[in-house]
């Protein structure tokens, strides 16, 4: 039976959309409140930023191992078990609230990364099917979708807190018990829709019948890598880019709770922020297949050097300058993510494809955890606005993968698809 690949794109596309927005509600509702935890848990403001760090550290592996387990048997079965553990994660963090454990609260982000993991893979999954020319497109449409999740979550911190009331458990352990219920959800909804795999179509329909024995996922990257040098300024550019953001995101609450800002007004900041990271990527994805992806990545770069210089000059508490900053923090992300993103998904051979995905992830992952890990001692040693004015290095780097990447992929065929 002859399968219509365009009609199962379309019907990916669909599934990943409602999969991304309610597997981000998971993740991002307790972003506003998991620094604040790990102070109140540990009674330590040096150690505010582990529980986000730990995060983002099981993200890292958690995407590397997830995506060897898509490299065997398919998409469907690795975003499951992404979900899966992303909301055992979330059941720990509360459990770690309730019994003022810093450990299992750790324990619990850990898990808690593997959603995140799974949100990232989602979005490489949309364009398996996808055509060169279109893969910008069909990988942003699945990345705005976490728009609805992620703009909702943090504005739920007031009624989660509500939640937690009732049921007699700290109130800010009461959005991670309602992150895990979107976890669960998302789990369901990838298992029953995303039929047939696209990745595996991918491969059947390219002749590819499975990964290579030969070799480790890890050398596979590598060598895909070297053979093609795009891949390692796209994995640069993304993973700074990443790094800088999570650097100063996780810090923000504290920033505008020192000038006693309230928890509603924190979580309606971090909701713009999220707001820039995914509610435009459709036409920055546009833009990325209209204009170019390394340009796209540097244009990244302008606009989070942009939020480094609001967030410098913002006072403690709330202010304009936070607002403006944080939006164009996550939209900076936004053209940075997209483009590196595409340029992994065009680039990466099919048959090394998820091992690429995985590492590029992993190294992302690491470089933000390094960057979690250091801003809450920075922010400790010497404030919020040296924090900022050391990721303009990161900046620096972002821009550098950028032309890096265009001088790779200067041909006829990369400009005819934009790349």
């Amino acid at each position: 039976m002859t399968v219509d690949l365009a009609e199962v794109q379309r019907h990916t596309i669909r599934t990943l959309v409602v999969v991304q927005a309610v597997g981000a509600l998971g993740i991002t509702i307790g972003i506003a409140t998991a620094s604040l935890l790990a102070r109140d848990i540990s009674g330590s403001e040096s150690q505010a930023g582990f529980a986000q760090t730990a995060q983002v550290l099981g993200t890292a592996f958690a995407a590397y191992l997830l995506a060897r387990l898509m490299s065997h048997r398919g998409r469907r079965i690795g975003l499951v078990t992404g979900y899966l553990l992303g909301a055992a994660g979330a059941v720990l963090a509360v459990v770690a609230g309730v019994v003022g454990s810093m450990v299992l609260l750790l324990v619990g982000a850990l898990l808690l990364g593997s959603t995140t993991a799974a949100n990232n893979s989602a979005r490489y999954a949309a364009t398996d099917l996808a055509e060169d020319a279109h893969k910008g497109r069909a990988l942003s449409t699945v990345v705005w979708a976490t728009t609805i999740g992620a703009v909702l979550g943090p504005n739920l911190t007031g009624p989660a807190g509500a939640l937690a009331d009732l049921l007699g458990i700290p109130e800010l352990t009461g959005p991670f018990a309602l992150g895990a219920i979107g976890m669960v959800v998302a789990a369901v909804v990838v298992g029953v829709r995303l039929r047939p795999d696209p990745l595996l179509l991918a491969r059947e329909a390219a002749g590819v019948a499975e990964v290579p024995p030969s070799g480790t996922a890890w050398a596979r990257a590598i060598a895909a890598g070297r053979e093609r040098p795009v891949l390692l300024f796209a994995t640069l550019g993304m993973a700074c880019a990443h790094a800088a953001m999570v650097g100063v995101m996780i810090m923000t609450p504290l920033h505008m709770e020192h000038g006693h800002a309230e928890l509603e007004v924190i979580g309606l900041v971090i909701s713009l922020h999220v707001l820039g990271m995914f509610a435009f990527s459709p036409v920055v994805g546009f833009l990325a297949d209209r204009y170019g992806r390394p340009a796209t990545l540097v244009t990244g770069a302008v606009l989070l050097l942009a939020a480094m210089v609001l967030c410098a000059r913002s006072p403690e508490g709330s202010s304009w300058q936070i607002f403006v900053g944080l939006f164009l923090l996550g939209l900076g992300w936004s053209f940075a993510t997209v483009a590196a993103s595409t340029l992994i998904a065009q680039h990466a051979p099919l048959e090394a494809r998820t091992d690429v995905q995985g590492a590029t992830d992993l190294v992302m992952g690491l470089t933000a955890a390094a960057a979690g890990g250091l801003a809450g001692l920075v922010v400790d040693a010497w404030g919020y606005p040296a924090l900022t004015v050391c990721s303009i290095g990161l900046v620096a780097l972002v821009a550098i993968a950028g032309l890096g990447a265009r001088a790779t992929t200067r041909s006829p065929v990369a400009d005819r698809v934009g790349a």
